[in-house]
């Protein structure tokens, strides 16, 4: 019986859970609370993915209204492997951010962090799992203003106006989506996705639908930072503290990619927008300028955290341009993509906060001999830096072979070519912080630099680990990802 309320206890406990955060008021039992809704919510939304595996599609209606009246819940191989995702991520972060909410944030406001935590939760879980187009803006919504409070919440002041920023350019992005959510309404008379794919062929050449499509496409583009729409996040994640950063990183824009999936190959399946709008080119041309634009950016960066900020937005490139393929490899590439970045740059980013825990900075220049006392912290920051190269037995490997397969059976080689590339800038980036970490001599007096607590190094180890375990073994996630691949591409080279 339970099993058959997984989609809604999803929601409803992380959105209960918040508020108790508020009545509760204390630092140490709402952090207690938060790592138990987050242990929850991981072996439901495996539960689930196992039911879409062995059942097919899960449908859920909320208050026993069918759709398209009422809002329905509809869970398919996609975005089942993304609820896991968002989940395993949460349950991972939550418990590492206790020390460094400890640390970073006043002792007074600690329970508000862990109540705007579950609200954030609540909202990427609800994205990715509800089936009506308003209902996504909603939820939207809940996991944006919780970010917006998220950021400013540490002791950097810089980081009000990160927040401030991104406040301006997240509420343009919900906007545009919501103006292009309305004019499909009014021309289909329906919010329900699966309801929306099958109206939508029959009006696909009106100017209103068109317009629709252009609203959406460049309001999720917003949301998940894809270049030149990605101004508000390298300060959103310089500035955020640590456990804050390690979470958006992992989950918030993938999140959007996937409702950027959703809206290309769900709701407008039937017209193949990205040929007969001329969709494809567009997204094609900004995902590879980004892949070149966001590496090339990092290599010059001196605060860490910035840099990696700047290649998640080369990151979101490879995801779009997987994307923009619109063939069973390049959209199984964006896909395991999601996963494989969240692993790797979720374990980097947490290598960040440990450092900035132990010596609180993460500029290049203070980095200088850490290789030598924090092994475990700098050994950790390289094997994910292998990753982002796309080092073989790394998931990083796995995304762009599959990428470049893609652009192969596209006969798109000058494409594979300029993957190839870009990933080599990678290399640049990282090797400046290996040469200032293990090549460098430590400044006098800082021999008494030990590694951070454990109960941030296991989260790190954790995340960086399965980066390595899905890129030797990455069958499970490759299945998954190719099988929803197929279905939203119906199967096409």
């Amino acid at each position: 019986m339970i099993a058959q309320q997984l989609p809604v206890l999803q929601i409803v406990i992380p959105l209960m859970a918040a508020p108790l955060c508020m009545f509760m008021r204390d630092h140490f039992w709402t952090w207690v609370l938060a790592v138990a809704i987050s242990w929850l919510c991981l072996p439901m939304s495996i539960g689930l993915l196992l039911q879409v595996l062995d059942q097919g599609v899960i449908v859920y209606e909320l208050g026993g209204w069918a759709a398209p009246w009422g809002i329905e819940y509809r869970i398919d191989k996609l975005n089942a492997f993304v609820l896991v995702i968002v989940s395993a991520i949460a349950s991972v972060v939550m418990p590492y951010a206790k020390a460094t909410v400890d640390k970073e944030i006043p002792r007074d406001r600690a329970y508000l962090f862990y109540a705007m935590m579950l609200l954030c939760m609540t909202g990427l879980l609800g994205i990715t799992i509800t089936g009506d187009a308003f209902n996504l803006f909603v939820f939207l919504e809940i996991s944006s203003l919780s970010s917006y409070v998220l950021i400013s919440m540490g002791r950097d002041q810089r980081g009000l106006t990160a927040a401030y920023r991104y406040l301006i350019l997240g509420t343009l992005g919900a906007t545009f989506y919501i103006i292009g959510v309305g004019m499909m309404y009014m021309m289909t008379g329906s919010l329900n996705i699966a309801d929306l794919a099958t109206l939508i062929p029959a009006v696909a050449e009106t100017r209103t639908i068109q317009a629709a499509l252009a609203f959406l496409t460049v309001g999720l583009c917003l949301k998940l930072a894809l270049f030149p729409l990605h101004m508000w996040l390298p300060n959103a994640y310089t500035y955020a503290p640590s456990a804050v950063t390690v979470f958006l990183a992992a989950t918030a824009t993938k999140v959007s990619v996937y409702a950027l999936i959703r809206v290309i190959f769900t709701i407008f399946g039937g017209v193949d927008v990205l040929d007969t709008l001329q969709v494809r080119d567009l997204l094609m041309l900004l995902a590879i300028a980004g892949m070149f634009a966001g590496s090339a950016v990092a290599i010059y960066q001196v605060n860490i955290k910035r840099m990696l900020a700047y290649s998640s937005v080369a990151q979101l490139g490879y995801m779009v341009l997987g994307i923009s393929m619109a063939n069973a490899s390049g959209v199984t590439a964006g896909i395991v993509h999601l996963f494989n970045h969240a692993l790797t740059k979720g374990g980097m980013f947490m290598a960040m906060g440990c450092i900035m825990y132990v010596i609180g900075s993460v500029r290049l220049g203070d980095m200088a001999g850490l290789g030598k006392r924090m092994p475990i912290t700098m050994a950790a920051f390289v094997a994910g830096g292998f990753s982002l190269i796309g080092v073989p037995l790394t998931v990083g490997f796995i995304s762009k072979w599959y990428l470049i397969q893609g652009a192969l059976e596209k006969g798109w080689w000058p494409v594979a070519v300029l993957i190839v590339l870009s990933s080599l800038l990678a290399v640049i980036y990282i090797w400046r912080v290996v040469e200032v970490a293990y090549f460098q001599s430590p400044p006098e007096g800082s021999e008494a630099v030990t590694e951070a607590p454990m109960s941030m190094i296991v989260p790190m180890l954790i995340l960086i680990g399965a980066s390595y375990y899905y890129g030797i073994d990455a069958t499970t996630t490759l299945d998954v990802a190719r099988s929803a691949a197929e279905v939203l591409t119906g199967g096409a080279n």
